[in-house]
């Protein structure tokens, strides 16, 4: 297993810069890339039993891989590989493919990393490669969105890294163990980066813009697994180290909460997954010992509701209402839908069963509000019209110019093979992880969710629809970016000294 894994590390690297010289086989190179991840994947979590590498010694790269990572590297696969179907027919280049395959790579290394200088390596190659990926359209607009990315994302890895740093002059060690009798400043500076990286709280409100102006795919890979490369260190810190779990839990809760505050009130689809994105990525912190199961339904429901929104013929949720789509497109739409929504026979039930039962006492009555505002946003989605007016689903001339800043093209009849074959493996998905957790299907356990359900799309028809309120973005402001990681870091400070 030690060769394989050495193997499957490499692997999309070695296959990603092959694709540059032989640009006709990118689509079935890039595609071999997810698919071994995903063989890989089964058989780490089938064995069930973790592996441990030192690739030096005690002070160079440790690698931990095991049933949690397993979860999340499975989701990098599927999503990755539900991309590739999805642009299959578009006119994507070769540097497109070699890209998503070499972020994919970076993406699986965070997911086994376990010391801080190799994780700090992988998040910075992740930022690289995901800022061409933004960049990749080439307009003004794609360029500076992927611009301000880079640089908050850098800037966050800088906090990171001198607090990895201060571990090591404490432990003479780089393993994540060493946050154990760590400095609290060392603390405090390791998490603020990773949580602006991970999207989390206030300092991750560089999030709805950066994934909502993205092209549908990235947008999806994003949204899907890229932000988790930077919650995953988190969930294993609390996993690893007794005192960290409280402020992990802390965060998941405030940032599930976040996330629904905003999402309620928005009319734009796209910002309105991405600010979903947010408040997700709370739940997975919010019960770390079953992050992994929770992190995959999400990648699958995310991934594939970016695709599908990327295709109707405006972002406007209003104007939305009076364009009808067809049936079998609103049919996966619904899908996804429910399984964020905690609707049964979807493993997004599963997921949110047992997470809430992993909650912490302190945690229940915010866990189950953002559970609330979840039925109740979607609902914007689930209750769209639909019928057979195929026309006005995939329209022939262009959308105006407000309307198309996230770069969405018409879906025409030759690329639809890839989109289908993107949402069977998604939704697909979506209901045979529901083995992962089938103890979830008794009748208490079913009653509350559909209670949840059913209370937020009554919440939904008699507030939130016809209630015009924009918020402010202010905190999603460039320059308040910064200066919120400043006052993040404060905070923590004190956390950690507390």
């Amino acid at each position: 297993m030690t060769t394989l894994t050495l193997i499957w590390i490499v692997f999309p690297f070695l296959v990603g810069f092959t694709i540059y010289l032989l640009p006709r086989l990118d689509r079935v190179l890039a595609l071999t890339g997810a698919i071994f991840s995903t063989v890989y994947a089964s058989l780490l979590l089938i064995e069930q039993v973790p592996i441990t590498l030192k690739l030096l010694d005690n002070f160079g790269v440790t690698l931990l891989l095991d049933p949690l990572a397993g979860f999340f590297i499975f989701t990098n696969a599927l999503v990755t590989a539900a991309v590739f179907f999805y642009c299959w027919r578009s006119d994507k280049t070769t540097f497109f493919y070699a890209q998503v395959l070499i972020l994919h790579g970076s993406v699986n290394a965070a997911f086994i990393c376990a010391d801080f200088i190799s994780l700090y390596v992988a998040l910075e190659v992740i930022s690289i490669a995901t800022f061409l990926l933004i960049a990749y359209p080439r307009t003004d607009r794609s360029i500076w969105v992927g611009l301000r990315y880079l640089f908050v994302s850098n800037v966050a890895m800088l906090f990171y890294l001198v607090g990895a740093v201060l571990v090591y002059k404490a432990h003479h060690s780089f393993e994540f163990t060493g946050l154990q009798g760590a400095p609290p400043e060392a603390v405090a500076l390791i998490f603020t980066g990773l949580l602006t990286k991970g999207g989390i709280f206030v300092s991750g409100l560089w999030l709805p813009l950066t994934h909502s102006e993205s092209e549908s795919p990235v947008s999806a890979l994003m949204s899907g697994v890229v932000v988790k490369a930077g919650i995953f260190p988190l969930a294993r810190f609390a996993l690893l180290i007794e005192e960290i779990d409280p402020i992990v839990r802390f965060f998941g809760v405030g940032t599930a909460l976040l996330g629904v505050f905003y999402a309620v009130f928005e009319k734009d689809a796209k910002r309105m997954l991405a600010l979903s994105t947010v408040s997700q990525l709370g739940f997975i912190l919010a019960a770390p010992e079953v992050a992994g199961f929770y992190a995959l339904t999400h990648g699958l429901v995310k991934a594939a509701l970016f695709l599908i929104v990327g295709k109707l013929p405006s972002r406007n949720l209003q104007e939305l209402r009076s364009q009808p789509m067809p049936t079998q497109f609103w049919i996966a739409l619904v899908i996804a839908s429910f399984s964020i929504s905690g609707f049964p026979l979807l493993s997004g039930f599963g997921a949110k069963v047992l997470t809430m039962k992993n909650l912490l006492p302190w945690q229940v009555i915010g866990m189950n509000i953002a559970a609330l505002g979840t039925s109740t946003f979607f609902a914007k989605l689930i209750f769209l019209p639909h019928g057979n007016q195929q026309h006005k689903l995939f329209p022939t001339q262009p959308l105006p110019q407000e309307q198309n800043i996230s770069t969405s093209s018409p879906l025409p009849p030759s690329s639809q093979f890839g989109f289908w074959a993107a949402m069977l493996l998604l939704l697909g998905g979506l209901f045979a992880a529901n083995v992962v957790y089938y103890e979830a299907y008794t009748l208490e356990n079913t009653l509350k969710p559909l209670g949840t359900i059913f209370l937020g799309w009554l919440i939904y028809f008699l507030i939130f629809r016809q209630l015009s309120v924009k918020l402010p973005r202010m905190f999603e402001q460039f320059e308040h970016l910064i200066g919120v990681m400043s006052l993040s870091l404060i905070a923590l400070f004190w956390m950690v000294l507390a």
